[in-house]
């Protein structure tokens, strides 16, 4: 089994941030499904006190937020690495419905990042 990908936590204090077990409990699967979405770059997760968090606004009780796992996609693609990723999608931007990428994620507005997303790789 590989390792886990592990972004530094470049998070303020005030990102609230979930431990893999709650991640599972919130999303209803398995730690094993956490860690793979993990090792497939659908969910991004930092180290805090030696444990791995994943930000709370990535899950919603209906799963994923809808259209995280293609922005970090595109993202990838575009030669951002897991730390630049958490920097971009909680970066204010005042041009965004939401303030910051995730919280437009979170509000529907997945095409509009999605299309950012894929402008800032060319």
């Amino acid at each position: 089994m590989s390792a886990i990908p592990v972004a530094d936590d470049v998070l303020g204090p005030e990102v609230v941030v979930l431990p893999l077990d709650e991640v599972a409990r919130v999303l209803g699967i398995s730690m094993n499904k956490v860690r793979q979405l993990l090792r497939d770059g659908h969910l991004i997760a930092v180290r805090r006190n030696g444990e791995l968090m994943v930000p709370a606004d990535f899950v919603s009780k209906d799963g994923l937020v809808k259209g995280l796992a293609g922005t970090l996609t595109v993202l990838a693609d575009a030669g951002f690495g897991r730390t630049e990723m958490l920097r971009w999608l909680f970066a204010a931007d005042d041009t965004l419905p939401g303030v910051t990428p995730i919280n437009a994620l979170r509000t529907s507005h997945g095409t509009e990042v999605k299309r950012r997303a894929q402008a800032m790789a060319f």
